[in-house]
């Protein structure tokens, strides 16, 4: 439980600027593509501490790197309403970003060692549905909060969410009682991140994981400022209620298992990819109701996909598993930092428009490739 409450809270604070993005703009005077480094920069330092903070909690342990992942994250919620400069801001989200690493480094580590074998697939789907969770949980909170009050009391209220969460932690989170510490040199570990990246199964799940995101985040990152320009004029507290979608989120991970022990997991993982691109191409529609249908879609498909192509990952690597699954986590987060800035210049040159065409092609040809490239070694173990 008290590990589940502390992924809802990074997670949370991972994403909690995504609604307030169009208000930095304006009360910053600064660009589109320069608001979303808000996001960006803190998955560019979330990125380097998995690799870091992982490292180091295969050699010291697990528990310690949540509790410090916890403190250290909530600090930059109290910082940063004190600075009137937009580049403190995104210095402060990146060491958010890299202290955040602490608890999705080691939950999977820590669940793999602390539960019984019999419970790990149930546990595992429950952190995932509390990442997806606490994502929905810290954008609504950041929006409602904003819109009554500030951005700034946004950030103090997620400050005291992670005082409370950390209390809980220290308190109610099990010793690590099965730990075994690594030996392997860094240079070994390095081996092993070698091996996979020479794997062309790997690659291709790797690459859809950044495929994934780049489209889902994107879409995310980006409505806030469709929705409050005409014709739609909502306001940051009715735009944050969107990310209610994420709600879809929470089963779809556990839908997706069942549903491919039953018909297969490649066949649901290409009906997740193409669900997603079918939900991003409903936001298209002048209608808000539409639009909304389809963010519910896009949420299915894309938690169905995604928890898919993670477990095909440890299915396909023969070795240094913990690795390779470090791998598709640091492809999955490029994704999101690729969908938060690189496509900045999408929406300012070609607009709503042109970014969800893009978003709808990108996954949709991957997972096209990908098949290809599979029925080009039909008498090999499928990549997906």
């Amino acid at each position: 439980m008290s590990l589940g409450f502390a992924s809802m809270f990074i997670f949370g604070a991972m994403y909690s600027v995504q609604p307030i993005l169009p208000m930095f703009t304006e009360e910053f005077n600064v660009k589109v593509s320069y608001s979303s480094m808000a996001m960006s920069l803190t998955t560019c330092g979330l990125i380097i501490g998995l690799v870091v903070l992982g490292f180091f909690s295969d050699r010291i342990g697990r528990t310690i790197f949540v509790k410090i992942s916890l403190v250290g994250s909530l600090l930059p919620f109290i910082l940063m309403p004190l600075t009137e400069s937009f580049g403190w801001i995104i210095f402060l989200r990146f060491v958010q970003g890299f202290l955040l690493a602490g608890v999705p480094s080691t939950a999977l580590a820590y669940i793999s060692e602390e539960i019984n074998k019999k419970f790990i697939s149930v546990a595992t789907a429950l952190y995932i549905s509390c990442n997806a969770l606490g994502g929905m949980i810290g954008r609504v909170v950041t929006g409602y909060a904003t819109e009554h009050f500030s951005w700034e009391k946004a950030f103090y209220i997620l400050a005291a969410s992670g005082v409370f969460v950390f209390i809980l932690v220290l308190f109610a989170l099990p010793k690590s009682r099965n730990f075994q510490p690594q030996e392997a040199s860094l240079r070994e570990d390095l081996e092993g991140f070698t091996c996979h990246l020479k794997n062309p199964s790997l690659l291709l799940m790797f690459g859809l994981g950044i495929v994934l995101q780049l489209s889902f985040t994107g879409i995310w990152t980006y409505i806030p400022f469709h929705l409050t320009e005409e014709p739609f004029l909502l306001s940051i507290d009715a735009v944050s209620n969107l990310f209610f979608a994420y709600g879809l989120g929470v089963i779809g991970s556990p839908l997706a298992s069942w549903l491919a022990s039953k018909i297969g997991q490649r066949k649901v993982l290409i009906t997740g990819v193409f669900v997603l691109s079918v939900g991003v191409l409903f936001t298209m529609s002048s209608s808000v109701w539409i639009i909304v249908v389809g963010l519910c879609v896009a949420c299915l498909g894309f938690f169905t996909s995604h928890s898919l192509a993670a477990s095909s990952v440890s299915r396909e690597a023969n070795h240094h598993k913990g690795s390779a699954s470090s791998l598709y986590l640091v492809s999955y987060y490029i994704g999101v930092g690729a969908g938060s800035t690189l496509l900045g210049p999408i929406w300012e040159q070609l607009g709503w428009r042109g970014l969800v065409i893009l978003t709808t092609l990108a996954p949709t040809l991957y997972i096209l490739l990908v098949t290809l490239v599979r029925l080009r070694k039909t008498k090999k173990q499928p990549i997906v």
